[in-house]
This record gives structure tokens, C-alpha cells and sequence, in this order.
């Protein structure tokens, strides 16, 4: 997660600041928790707590509102994102070939204190010097 990501991600505005930000009330956001299309994190004291992501999120759900799509079309909108992100990152994952992984393994090992020669077994599985 980028720096940036980060700061986005901090819970640090109280629902009154959210409720001036988006112009909906404590009842609109709480039921937006309610139905799971939010998650604010909690203070030690058990309060609300919201993120910038959770002002965009909310701001989003608020436009999906204007243009007519319910509740029910909104969660379904969110859960296909999810699982295009989910996929995304299984593709991402996928990528890497035998060879590749056998490569960042050697070099690991390497930085961790040179265990590995460069002619290990690691290189070559079907001809191990070893």
C-alpha cells in the first residue's frame, strides 16, 4: 500500500464532519453500515470512526442513489468490483513461471547471508550439484 493509500485509509473523522462532507445524515450513514456498504472503524470509545476512502465510498453510493439504482443494485456493483480486483490479483499472481520463482528464492537466500552458491541445485532442478 502506497503512502498515499495509507493517509486515504486513516479513521480519523468523527460522523459529524462526514455527515458536512457528504450532506447525509447520521441515520443515511448508519444504515449504510447497516447494509455493509461501509465499515467505519471504531474508537476506544466505541465511536465511529470514518476514512477519506469512506467519504468517497459514501459520496459513490450517494451518486449510484441519483442515477436510481437501489441498495440491492448498489451491493451488487460493489461485489463485481470485488470480484475483478480478486481475480486481477490472481492473474498478477499467476505470472510468475518455475524459473521466476526459482530466481527470487536464489536471490532471497542470497541476501540472507549468501546460503546458496550460484551454481545451487535451485538453477538447474534436473541436474543438482549437490
Amino acid at each position: 500500500m502506497s503512502e498515499k493509500e495509507l493517509r486515504r485509509s486513516l479513521a480519523v473523522l468523527p460522523i459529524g464532519t462526514v455527515m458536512k462532507l457528504t450532506d447525509l445524515s447520521a441515520r443515511q450513514i448508519r444504515y449504510y453500515e447497516q447494509q455493509e456498504l461501509i465499515k467505519p472503524e471504531r474508537n476506544e470509545g466505541n465511536r465511529r470512526m470514518y476514512s477519506l476512502k469512506d467519504i468517497d465510498r459514501l459520496l459513490e453510493i450517494k451518486d449510484y442513489l441519483d442515477e436510481g439504482l437501489n441498495i440491492s443494485g448498489i451491493k451488487e456493483v460493489y461485489k463485481k468490483q470485488n470480484q475483478i480486483e480478486i481475480e486481477k490479483k490472481k492473474s498478477r499472481e499467476k505470472q510468475l513461471t518455475d524459473s521466476d520463482v526459482r530466481r527470487i528464492l536464489e536471490d532471497e537466500f542470497l541476501h540472507i547471508g549468501g546460503l546458496v552458491p550460484p551454481t545451487s541445485s535451485l538453477q538447474n532442478p534436473q541436474n543438482p550439484k549437490i
